[in-house]
Order: structure tokens, then sequence, then C-alpha cells
């Protein structure tokens, strides 16, 4: 018997961590969410990564029903209240905004101590490396593109492709190879001077050559093979090959 394929990713850091990007990339007043609009866009991220079957935690859903609840919570007439009545009525987002606010702050906390970790580490010195083919043109370094872009981006490309019912709708591991794979979009991206336009990655409309090309994506990404990157928010991601020193001339 056939059964899915369930892709694991050790990248996502929760739902907090989605909702922040969210709010990031719509430059949203975390003081003043807009429930419809980030319930929107949360879902989105949730329905596409169903769609690959990510194996998701279930953190994720219970965010998505706790979105969905404020959500017509908010929509709920307001009662109008006496002036004499000196109740305060609590902003039903406020627990959520002070999750958010203080996920915030570890997260920058935790940053920035990374950026010091990563500062030690460049004390150490090595031995100059002499290369009989110098690179000709600057090496691309690694981008701070997220797994949230990732999906994004995806989700795009299915709208712009109206790729809303692939030909084939069950990924077996048999059928393609990550490593593979792996190897067919690094031979692709390797010699483009100006990157690999994300889209032209997926050229068939089957969920196994879909979800297989996604993985070995971010696989590369992880390896330091390829980076992502876009301009500006919304704008359309581009796949580079990184060229790394020690490598040489590959």
């Amino acid at each position: 018997m056939n059964q899915s394929y369930q892709v694991k990713l050790d990248t996502f850091e929760g739902p907090l961590d989605l909702l922040l990007h969210l709010i990031n990339q719509y430059e949203i007043d975390i003081y003043d969410i807009p429930v419809a609009q980030i319930t929107e866009q949360y879902m989105d991220y949730i329905h596409t990564m169903q769609w690959l079957e990510l194996n998701i935690a279930s953190e994720y859903l219970v965010m998505a029903s706790t979105l969905l609840a404020l959500k017509s919570q908010m929509l709920l007439p307001k009662q109008e209240i006496e002036e004499s009545d000196e109740e305060y009525m609590e902003d039903p987002r406020e627990e959520l905004m002070q999750r958010l606010i203080e996920y915030r702050k570890y997260k920058g906390a935790a940053k920035k101590l990374q950026a010091k970790e990563t500062e030690a580490n460049q004390i150490f010195t090595r031995p100059p490396v002499f290369l009989d083919h110098p690179e000709t043109r600057p090496p691309v370094v690694k981008g701070d593109t997220s797994i949230y872009d990732m999906i994004h981006a995806l989700g795009n490309m299915f709208d712009r492709k109206k790729w809303n019912e692939p030909l084939e709708t069950r990924v077996t591991t048999s059928e393609i190879p990550i490593e593979q794979r792996m190897t067919e979009v690094l031979d692709k991206v390797k010699y483009s001077n100006s990157g690999i336009l994300f889209d032209e990655l997926f050229e068939y409309p089957s969920r196994s050559h879909i979800v297989m090309t996604f993985m070995a994506i971010l696989e590369l990404m992880k390896n330091n093979n390829v980076t992502c990157k876009q301009e500006n928010h919304f704008d359309q991601l581009y796949v580079f090959y990184v060229r790394d020193i020690n490598r040489g001339n590959e």
C-alpha cells in the first residue's frame, strides 16, 4: 500500500515566529494587530504547508484556531457601555500581543548572542589560499531568506502558474530521490551569473516534482550550496549558486 510522503523540517521555530514574520513583512503595528488580515495570511501559509505535506507541529493548528476565534470575536458588534459603567473592556487581542512582544524580545536577544558568537569565531586566521584560476566575479554570500519566505514564494508560484490542482496528488519516496533532484537544481543554478528565478525550478505541475524540488532547494541552502534572495518584500525570489573560495572553480 502506498503511503504519502511526509516531509519533516527542523527550520520551523513555532507559530509565534510565523506571526512575527507576517507582522514584519506586512509592516503591521504589533500594538494594533488587524486580526482579519493576519489570520488570512497565516491560513495561506498553513494551507501551503499542508499541501506540501510538511509535518508541521500541532501548535501551528492551535494558533490557527486561536486566530479564527479572535477574528470571530472581533467581528461581533460592540456593546455600548454607559458612561457610569467603569468596567474595563479588555481587548481580545491583548494576550496574543503580549506573547508576541515577549517572543520578539527574546528572539532579538538570541540574535545578539549569535552575532557575538560569530564575531568571536572570526578571530582565528589561516594561511592564504592560492588559486590557479581566481574567481572572476564576487562570491555570492548566504542570504537571510527564511523558510516562510520560501513558502510564500511557493504559494505565489501556484497562483501565477494556476497550479491549484496538480496532475499528481500523492508523493511516494521512490518517485524522485532527493539527492538526484539536488544535483539537477545545483547544475541548473551553478552556471547562471544572474541567478535562477525560483519559479523556473518547478517545471512540472506534479506534487512529487514540486515537493522534491522544494526540499532539494532547502537542503542545498542548508549545505550553503545555494542561497535565495529578494530585493524587497513580496518580490520574486532568485536562487544563486554560492561560490566558496575553498571549492575553487567548480
